[in-house]
């Protein structure tokens, strides 16, 4: 429940304003670009979903850019969440990691191997391999480090355009791990095994697969709310989220754990009847998973405590 010192609509106000979570709000207007080059791919979704042009299913392709201060900061880290997230996003759409290759440009030796290192521990943990990309050493400035994925996924895939009103708002979220520094970045993946990390990844396949989900999102860069407004723009749909029954470490503010970007976590949109069969995925794991809110016509985002209730309003 929303304290005193921390009211709902001050909250709200926070989380509208934030600038992690207004990129993802307005994050349409980023990709505009590409969507008349995109083909039969829509933009929007974690991974771009291309019909497997020799044979059945799709082909999931995707990557992912590291801030320039977030390597500086933390070399390894940032090379660990190179492919962390990208195979993130294979999962958000319901498929499975094929292979990995990244883009390194490096001022030195020593950053290049610790990058590399970092690398190296996430594709060994997920049992996923790198298999190329491009490197380039400079004399000068800053390592800039990006990857991509390939991916594929059956004929039912999880996207960001099929929510629905009257579905609901499921998170799915590895509550094991702790903050990582200063930083807003839950972090449960360096700290379990590998069977389980490889395990849990293919859960979101396993919703796709049985058809107990349609449609989601990974939890990314801006949190909660700055992934639920890109899954609203997609879907055109609103959404009402309960803070009263949101998972949250004990002790950490809403405003902290709102805009959190956490290494395992889904929004997921499920139809009531479906609701027992995407549970029943997760019950055998470590995963939190519970309905967290609903879907709505409406075309807004609604914080809701106890009799309460506040929008969140993104200005362009």
């Amino acid at each position: 429940m929303i304290t005193a010192t921390s009211s709902l609509e001050s909250l709200a106000g926070y989380l509208s304003a934030h600038p992690a979570v207004r990129e993802k709000a307005l994050i349409h207007e980023a990709y505009g670009p590409a969507v008349d080059l995109s083909g039969d791919a829509s933009v929007g979704d974690d991974c771009a979903a291309i019909p497997n042009p020799s044979g059945s299913g799709h082909l999931l392709f995707a990557a992912e850019g590291m801030l320039d201060s977030f390597v500086e900061d933390d070399p390894w880290f940032a090379g660990y969440s190179a492919v962390m997230v990208n195979l993130s996003d294979v999962a958000a759409m319901g498929g499975r990691p094929i292979a990995i290759t990244d883009i390194l440009w490096t001022p030195s030796e020593e950053i290049s191997a610790e990058i590399w290192a970092g690398m190296r521990a996430a594709s060994l943990a997920y049992g996923v391999p790198i298999v190329g990309g491009h490197t380039t050493h400079v004399r000068s400035g800053k390592a800039t480090l990006a990857a991509s994925v390939l991916g594929h996924a059956g004929e039912h895939l999880i996207t960001s355009f099929d929510a629905k009103p009257g579905d609901h708002l499921v998170i799915a979220i590895d509550m094991t791990g702790a903050y990582r520094g200063d930083k807003p970045f839950w972090n449960a993946s360096t700290t379990s095994t590998p069977e389980r990390l490889r395990a849990d990844l293919a859960r979101l396949a396993e919703l796709a697969e049985s058809g107990w989900c349609h449609a989601g999102k990974d939890i990314s860069n801006g949190g909660i709310i700055g992934t639920l407004a890109m899954l609203c723009n997609c879907s055109e749909v609103g959404v009402a989220v309960d803070l009263d029954r949101l998972p949250k470490p004990e002790g950490v503010p809403w405003e902290r754990w709102m805009i959190s970007f956490p290494s395992y976590g889904y929004l997921l949109a499920v139809t009531p009847e479906k609701l027992a069969g995407v549970k029943a995925v997760f019950s055998t794991s470590l995963i939190t998973c519970e309905v967290v809110g609903e879907f709505r016509k409406e075309r807004s985002i609604f914080l809701r405590s106890a009799e309460e209730s506040a929008e969140l309003v993104f200005s362009t």
